[in-house]
């Protein structure tokens, strides 16, 4: 099974091409002057396939980040997704930057909460994604000394624990891996961005 996994939400773009459990490349994209880097998803994945001599067509199944994280990363990755699964017929499966970052801490009990504006944090506990829940609920979670925390750059002063955007984590491969363990939903009609607020006016 081809796998072609991608992620402009969060702060860097991660673009991985795996061969059933064999890594073919791992690609990682950060911001270049004005230029987001969702800027170069396109022409990053072509590359990535012709290094590899594989054409869209060769794919099984393409995973994609749905948010929570940047506005337009998310609808940068889920668009360009929705696009190629329907032109390839081909399988699509969308996971959460939570559910992603949970997943590299490598532990029973991860507790992730990144920055949502308004005194707030989108939270993965439990197992569960809990929307946006404010900073003082999220502290007393903490302070139960139950959860290995995982949070961004903003939120590590107020909440502890360690910043992802500090880790060298492999984020894009897993997202490959948690796409595969879904795979069977795979319809691109399916495939939504996770707003769990609504955009940012002005």
């Amino acid at each position: 099974m081809k796998i072609l996994a991608f992620d402009t939400c969060l702060d860097k773009m991660y673009v991985v091409l795996k061969d059933d459990e064999h890594l073919l490349a791992s690609e990682i994209v950060e911001n270049q002057g004005s230029k987001y880097h969702s800027a170069f998803l396109i022409s990053t994945i072509q590359r990535v396939l012709s290094e590899n001599n594989l054409k869209p067509q060769d794919l099984d199944l393409i995973a994609t980040n749905i948010g929570p994280g940047s506005f337009t990363g998310i609808r940068a990755c889920t668009t360009v997704a929705r696009v190629m699964a329907q032109q390839l017929s081909c399988k699509v499966v969308g996971v959460s930057s939570l559910e992603i970052l949970a997943k590299s801490l490598g532990c029973d009990n991860p507790l992730v909460a990144l920055d949502a504006r308004k005194n707030s944090a989108y939270l993965y506990v439990d197992g569960e994604i809990k929307g946006a829940i404010q900073l003082e609920e999220v502290k007393s979670l903490i302070e139960s000394g139950k959860y290995k925390v995982l949070t961004d750059d903003k939120l590590q002063p107020i909440l502890g624990g360690v910043s992802y955007q500090q880790e060298k984590l492999p984020l894009g491969e897993i997202l490959a891996e948690l796409a595969q363990q879904k795979d069977t939903e795979g319809n691109w009609r399916k495939l939504k961005p996770l707003y769990i607020q609504p955009p940012p006016m002005g």
